[in-house]
C-alpha cells in the first residue's frame, strides 16, 4: 500500500490515505513512528500494526468516555465514532467491546427512554423518536410491554392538558378544536383524548 495523501485535521494530527482511499487518523508522532509520509510503503504487517495497536485501541477508549457522558444506543455510538474518523474495523471492535461489558443495550435504553417520557408523550411519538435513535422495532416492542401499561397514554394527555392551563369549562369551541388538534399531532388516540377532557373535573 502506498501513501497518497496526508491531509492535516489539526495542528497534531492528520487523516491517512492508502492508495486513495482514507485509512485513519494518526497524530505527529505516530507518523513518525510508522514511518507514514506521502509516497512511502506501508506494509500489511504495518497497517495491521497501526490498525490493532493504535486505531482500534483508541476506538475502545472513545467508546468508553463516550459512555460516561452519557447512556446511548449501539446506532447513537456508531455515529459518534463515525463522526470521530474511525475506520469501520475499528468501530465493529469498539461497539464488541463495550457491548461485551454491557456498556451498551439498545433494550435497557429503550425501557429507560419510555419510563422518563411516558408520562408527558404519546406511544407513537416515543416510538418514533427511538427509532430515530436506531434502536429496532424489536427492542422498542418488548421495551413498551414491559413499561407501557394500560391508561398511561391517558396519564400522558391529563399531563400535557394541565400543563398548558386550559380552563376546559370554559374554554371556547376553537380553543377546545385546538387542544384536540395539538395532542392528537402528539400522536394521541381521539378516544382517550376525549376521556380525558370529558373527565378531567374528576381526574383533576
Amino acid at each position: 500500500m502506498t501513501v497518497t495523501k496526508l491531509d492535516a485535521v489539526t495542528k497534531t494530527k492528520s487523516k491517512v490515505f492508502l492508495d486513495g482511499q482514507f485509512a485513519f487518523v494518526l497524530y505527529k508522532g505516530e507518523l513518525a513512528r510508522y514511518g507514514i509520509k506521502e509516497g512511502a510503503e506501508v506494509g500489511e504487517d504495518v497497517y495491521r500494526k497501526i490498525l490493532d495497536e493504535v486505531i482500534i485501541k483508541r476506538a475502545k477508549l472513545r467508546a468508553m468516555h463516550l459512555l460516561e457522558d452519557m447512556d446511548r444506543t449501539e446506532s447513537g455510538l456508531r455515529d459518534k465514532l463515525k463522526q470521530g474518523l474511525y475506520p469501520e474495523e475499528a468501530i465493529e471492535a469498539a461497539a464488541a467491546y463495550v457491548k461485551s461489558f454491557g456498556y451498551i443495550d439498545d433494550y435497557r435504553y429503550a425501557r429507560q427512554f419510555i419510563e422518563s417520557r411516558k408520562s408527558s408523550k404519546s406511544r407513537r411519538e416515543i416510538y418514533a423518536l427511538l427509532c430515530g435513535k436506531g434502536v429496532s422495532n424489536d427492542e422498542i416492542e418488548r421495551a413498551f410491554e414491559e413499561c407501557f401499561e394500560s391508561g398511561s397514554e391517558r396519564d400522558a394527555i391529563l399531563q400535557i392538558v394541565r400543563k398548558k392551563r386550559v380552563n376546559l369549562s370554559q374554554a371556547t369551541e376553537e380553543e377546545m378544536r385546538k387542544l384536540y388538534g395539538y395532542l392528537s399531532r402528539k400522536g394521541f388516540r381521539y378516544e382517550d383524548i376525549r376521556q380525558v377532557i370529558q373527565n378531567y373535573d374528576e381526574n383533576a
